[in-house]
C-alpha cells in the first residue's frame, strides 16, 4: 500500500513540473573564458540530476567491490550457521529417540559453525556416555569448555552427572569439588554432592555438609530431617564399631539435643549399647524419651533389657500401665520383664492381655515357652502354632488352595482314584 501511495505521489510531482516546465522554460546561461553555455532551466536540471545518478551508482559499485569479500564471507557464515542449527536439531531428536550414534555424529557435524556449540558438545558427550566411548566423552566436554570457558560451571556439572551415571566415584568427586570452589553456594553442586558422600557412605563428610543444605534450602525440611537422622544413625554404628570402647558415648554426647530427644535415634544408641553389654547404662535414657513421648520400638527394646534387677524395671514399666492398659507392646514388655524376674503368673497374665489386645506374634511365643516350663505342652503347641501363623501370613491363616488346584499339583500316581470297596463287602 505504502508503494501504491509513492508511486501515485511521484507520478503527481512529475505532472506538476512538467506543466511549470512548459508555462516557462526558463533560461540558463554559463560563462567560463570564452566559453559560453547557454540552455534551458529545464534541461539543467535534469542534466544535473541525471549527473548526481550516475555519480551514486558508480559510488556504490565501488563500494560492492570493495566490501565483495566481506560479503561473501558473512553469507557463507549464514550458510554454515544455518546448517549447524538443522544438525543440532537433528541430533537432539535423535538423542531423545535413543539413537546414540546417529545423534553424536549430528551433534559434531558443523558444530565449529553453529552459535551455541557448547550444547552441542554437552549433548554429543551424552551420546558418546550413552555408547560406553568415556574417552570420546572426555573429550566432547574438553571442546565443550574451550568453546565457551566461562561456562564452566555447566560443562562441570555434566561431567560430574556423567561421571556418576558411570560409578567413576573419585573422579566425580574431585569434580564436584572443584565446582564447590567456583560456586559454592550452587544448590544443585550441593544436591550431587550429597548424593555422592551417601554412595561412598562417607557419612561424617555429608555430616559436615547438612548446615550448609539446610541454608540453602537444597532439600525440603522434611527431606532434610531424613537425611540428618539417616547420617546419625549410620555414624552410631561406625562408632560402635569402632575398638575404642568410648567412641559410641562420645558421638552421642556431641550430638544435638534435638536429635538425643529423637525417638528413633535413642533407639539406635541403646540397641548397640545393649548389644555391648550395657543395657544398664541406656535403661535410663530409654525410660526418659517414653516418659516424654511413647514409642512401641522403645517399649519393645525396654522389655528385651537384660539386667540384674529386672524387678526395678518391671515396677517402672508398670507405672506407664495407667494411661495405656490396652497397649499390647507393652503388655507383652511387662510379660517380658516379669519372666525375667521369674514371675511366672504376671508374666502368663501380661501376655495372654497382649494377646488379647492385638495377637502378636512375639507374645505367642513367650507364652508358648512359658507354658513349656510349666508342662502345658498342648497349650504350648497352639500358642506356637498360632504365632506362626500370625509371623507368616497375617492376623488371619494362611489360605489353602482348593481341591481342584491341590489335585493338579499332585503326582500323576496321587490322581488315581481310591478303589472302591462295596465289591469287597459284598
Amino acid at each position: 500500500m505504502r508503494w501504491l501511495f509513492g508511486m501515485l505521489a511521484v507520478m503527481m510531482a512529475s505532472v506538476a513540473l512538467t506543466l511549470l516546465v512548459n508555462k516557462d522554460n526558463g533560461y540558463v546561461l554559463i560563462g567560463y573564458g570564452t566559453w559560453t553555455l547557454e540552455a534551458s532551466l529545464a534541461f539543467f536540471v535534469l542534466f544535473n540530476m541525471l549527473l548526481f545518478f550516475l555519480f551514486y551508482l558508480t559510488v556504490r559499485g565501488i563500494k560492492g567491490l570493495w566490501t565483495m569479500p566481506h560479503n561473501v564471507r558473512t553469507w557463507n557464515r549464514h550458510r554454515l550457521s544455518r546448517r549447524a542449527r538443522g544438525y543440532l536439531t537433528r541430533g537432539l531428536v535423535q538423542l531423545a529417540e535413543g539413537r546414540w550414534h546417529e545423534a553424536e555424529k549430528s551433534l559434531l557435524r558443523h558444530a565449529e559453525n553453529s552459535d551455541t556449540p557448547l550444547l552441542n558438545y554437552l549433548a554429543a558427550a551424552r551420546a558418546a556416555q550413552s555408547q560406553g566411548a568415556h574417552e570420546r566423552r572426555d573429550n566432547h566436554l574438553l571442546l565443550a569448555h574451550e568453546s565457551m570457558p566461562s561456562a564452566d560451571v555447566a560443562v562441570g556439572l555434566t561431567q560430574a552427572e556423567l561421571q556418576l551415571a558411570h560409578h567413576q566415584m573419585e573422579q566425580a568427586l574431585a569434580t564436584l569439588m572443584h565446582l564447590r570452589s567456583i560456586s559454592p553456594k550452587h544448590r544443585y553442586v550441593l544436591k550431587l554432592l550429597k548424593s555422592l558422600y551417601e554412595r561412598l557412605n562417607d557419612w561424617s563428610k555429608l555430616s559436615e555438609l547438612m548446615p550448609e543444605l539446610r541454608k540453602l534450602k537444597v532439600f525440603s525440611t522434611k527431606e532434610l530431617d531424613e537425611v540428618e537422622l539417616n547420617v546419625q544413625v549410620h555414624l552410631l554404628g561406625q562408632a560402635a564399631a569402632d575398638p575404642d570402647e568410648k567412641s559410641l558415648a562420645a558421638t552421642w554426647d556431641s550430638l544435638p539435643k534435638s536429635l538425643r530427644a529423637n525417638s528413633i535415634l535413642v533407639r539406635e544408641y541403646a540397641q548397640l549399647q545393649v548389644n555391648r553389654g550395657r543395657a544398664r547404662e541406656v535403661e535410663g535414657l530409654i525410660r526418659d524419651r517414653l516418659n516424654h513421648q511413647w514409642s512401641e520400638e522403645l517399649i519393645a527394646l525396654y522389655g528385651l533389657l537384660e539386667v540384674d534387677e529386672p524387678t526395678r524395671l518391671l515396677t517402672n514399666a508398670e507405672k506407664w500401665l495407667s494411661q495405656r492398659q490396652k497397649d499390647p507392646q507393652l503388655l507383652l514388655a511387662l510379660g517380658r520383664l516379669a519372666l525375667r524376674a521369674r514371675l511366672w503368673g504376671k508374666a502368663r497374665s501380661y501376655l495372654e492381655a497382649s494377646i488379647g489386645e492385638g495377637e502378636v506374634p512375639e507374645a505367642y511365643r513367650e507364652l508358648g515357652g512359658l507354658l513349656d516350663q510349666l508342662e502345658e505342652f498342648d497349650k504350648a503347641r497352639e500358642c506356637y502354632r498360632k504365632g506362626l501363623e500370625l509371623s507368616t501370613c497375617g492376623k488371619s491363616p494362611c489360605p489353602l488352595p482348593s481341591p481342584e488346584v491341590l489335585g493338579s499339583r499332585l503326582p500323576p500316581k496321587f490322581l488315581i482314584s481310591p478303589p472302591s470297596f462295596a465289591s469287597e463287602e459284598l
